[in-house]
């Protein structure tokens, strides 16, 4: 039997004295099975922890996938393997806050691209040119429930990114004393002049990106930051700004999209905002939502990309923590 196959059956077993031995023998912790496993994803589905925390510390990617697309992280999830699980969450965030491997921007389309593309409108979605969704009637109740969240304590709402107008609509029912509304995308901006946003008396329409319009900002009750085209290290510098843009006591929302087709990479993703939110200041509240019923394959007809494919939602509220005296 080669080693690398006494590695995976060691990992199977549980065996960490012999994964250890050969790990320093020079064996490769990332081998791929004839199953397309690796060691690491057969010790996560037996909940072996102390194999798992063996192959990480030898290199073992956490993030590798099955032909399935399920990571280690995904099976010790699925079969409810608490400690083999916590271990492979502890290594993505550490890797995640090192390296940001996942929602990194290589290989995706950079936000001044999509700017200058052309989208197209219907009832149900909002199109890039190449068939990719920007934003999809079932988001509704997400958005509802974002609005909901934002405008809790009333007063002034800023919300970034105007998109199909659904999380706007929203935030219009609960009456706040000021609504602004930030839209980079010349074309959505024309939409939102036609369908007669700007003669709202409430709401202040700026168009233009977020990071070049921020000394027009003012300081805002509720922020709900919801843009395509950008990428988790643009939401990460939104955030750093919420110290000048939210008041005490304020609400920040976001949606939270990240990693929305792999479960085990979500996790790590909510985890890893708490964390970056909490380091400024902000306690992170993570409501779950059901989606599973409204996202039938009919919805995703004629959509390229499909980027959600998660069962549960997890609606961020973040507010600033309390500091005792």
């Amino acid at each position: 039997m080669e080693n690398e196959e006494l590695l995976c059956e060691a990992a199977r077993n549980g065996d960490a004295e012999t994964v250890k031995t050969l790990l320093d023998s020079g064996v490769d912790a990332s081998h791929f099975d004839g199953e397309g496993l690796t060691p690491l994803m057969h010790a996560a589905k037996l909940g072996h922890a102390d194999v798992i925390k063996a192959l990480l510390e030898a290199g073992a990617p956490w993030n590798a996938l099955s032909p399935s697309n399920l990571s280690a992280g995904d099976f010790a999830m699925e079969l409810g393997h608490q400690e083999a699980f916590d271990a492979l969450l502890n290594a993505g965030i550490q890797a995640e806050l090192v390296l940001g491997t996942i929602a990194r921007k290589e290989s995706k389309m950079g936000d001044r691209d999509y700017l200058d593309d052309r989208v197209s409108f219907s009832e149900d979605k909002l199109m890039d040119s190449e068939s990719k969704a920007v934003m999809m009637a079932w988001e509704k109740p997400l958005m509802e429930a974002h609005a909901k969240a934002v405008c809790s304590g009333g007063g002034h709402i800023l919300n970034i990114g105007f998109g199909m107008g659904l999380v706007d609509t929203a935030i219009q029912k609960y009456e706040p004393t000021s609504h602004t509304i930030v839209e980079a995308h010349p074309e959505v901006y024309k939409r939102m002049l036609q369908t007669g946003w700007a003669k709202k008396k409430n709401v202040k329409i700026i168009f233009g990106r977020w990071q070049d319009v921020l000394p027009q900002l003012d300081l805002y009750d509720g922020i709900f930051f919801d843009t395509y085209g950008e990428y988790y290290e643009d939401l990460r510098e939104f955030q750093q700004h919420l110290p000048v843009l939210l008041k005490p006591g304020g609400i920040y929302s976001f949606f939270n999209g990240l990693c929305g087709g792999n479960p085990f990479f979500h996790v790590v993703y909510c985890q890893l905002v708490s964390l970056e939110l909490e380091s400024l200041g902000y306690s992170t509240q993570l409501i779950s939502l059901p989606v599973k019923d409204c996202l039938g394959e009919e919805v995703w007809e004629g959509v390229k990309h499909k980027y959600w494919q998660l069962d549960t939602y997890y609606l961020p509220v973040c507010q600033s923590i309390e500091k005792s005296e």
